[in-house]
């Protein structure tokens, strides 16, 4: 679901990431107005949380792969507003050293994974929450939000897709960015996260919710106690196991290079052309591509890549914590 740049057309990535600046602005306001300085570090948490699932590929009908998100997970850890900065400063460091989604579709990609997300999960979580009682009721609720999530934040990206030759064409007619229309894009992407990708969220969020409810209940409720131990060592446990999501093959649809689009098979024949924007569009060389580190092999790079990732978020939000000044209270 990370948009590569030259995908999406200038101008869409202006419109997207215009939309998202008082979203990050509101959300940033309300996490350090709201969010007690005692709880920053679980913010990072949570976006290592979100970091790490999204390098859990895994394979999806039609010969693709895709990945859970974990936005819904931080939103019910910390409400809405805090998985919006977690998974857009996430996302950040994905886009900027591992080149997965592209710098230009930043602004879309937040608003696909960090604002319909968390904002719809949320509601939709608190609302079957209220109404499905006990502690398996809770479960649900936040599997449903899960699922409705993911699929939602993906139709959204279908949209942005196939919204694109219509948008953008050249002189002789052929799209200059994403080339396939609604018709294609909505069931590409759709199909396989409705049969697969949504029950991947699902059983993310529920199963570290559920670990997390067990093992420090401090977490979730206040005045409860935090073992940040074992929640470290869920994520150190993460990060070892993300090579398991280089066992998936095949490119996430939409994710394919300029080089590889032409030969792209749809309804049964090749795209046969590179668009322009696509080909001659903005470039941006990330320090290590694809989560691979020069001279390593490929699994640990990527559990060196993961570890990087981990660190840099939570040193972030720690750095947060101590430079803002917070009032104890709810986000």
């Amino acid at each position: 679901m990370h948009i590569p740049d030259n995908y999406l057309s200038p101008a869409t990535c202006a419109v997207l990431g215009a939309a998202m600046v008082p979203v990050w602005t509101l959300s940033a306001r309300r996490v350090r107005s709201g969010l007690p300085r005692a709880k920053m570090p679980l913010l990072g948490i949570g976006a290592a949380f979100s970091f790490l699932v999204m390098m859990f590929n895994v394979p999806l009908p039609g010969g693709t792969t895709g990945h859970a998100v974990g936005a819904v997970l931080v939103a019910a850890l910390l409400g809405p507003w805090a998985a919006c900065i977690a998974v857009s400063v996430a996302l950040l460091i994905q886009a900027l050293l591992f080149g997965d989604g592209g710098v230009l579709a930043f602004g879309a990609n937040c608003f696909n994974m960090a604002f319909v997300m968390p904002f719809l999960g949320s509601f939709a979580y608190r609302f079957l929450k209220d109404r499905l009682r006990g502690g398996r009721g809770e479960l649900v609720a936040l599997g449903v939000a899960a699922y409705l999530a993911l699929d939602t934040a993906a139709f959204c990206a279908a949209v942005e897709f196939g919204l694109q030759p219509a948008l953008a064409r050249d002189a002789a007619g052929l799209p200059l960015y994403c080339p396939y229309p609604l018709a294609v894009s909505v069931p590409a992407m759709m199909i396989p996260h409705l049969l697969v990708a949504g029950f991947v969220e699902v059983l993310f969020t529920v199963g570290v919710f559920a670990f997390l409810k067990r093992v420090s209940p401090g977490s979730l409720h206040e005045g409860a106690k935090t073992r940040i131990p074992a929640v470290y060592g869920l994520v150190a446990l993460l990060a070892g196991l993300s090579p398991i999501g280089l066992l998936a093959s095949g490119t996430a649809w939409g994710e394919w290079g300029a080089g590889e689009i032409k030969g792209i098979v749809t309804a049964g024949r090749p795209l046969g052309f590179v668009p322009a924007g696509m080909r001659t569009g903005f470039s941006l060389e990330a320090l290590f591509p694809d989560y691979a580190m020069p001279g390593l092999s490929e699994w640990l790079g990527y559990v060196l890549s993961a570890v990087a990732g981990v660190a840099l978020l939570v040193i972030a939000f720690k750095l947060a914590g101590l430079l803002w000044k917070s009032e104890p209270g709810k986000v």
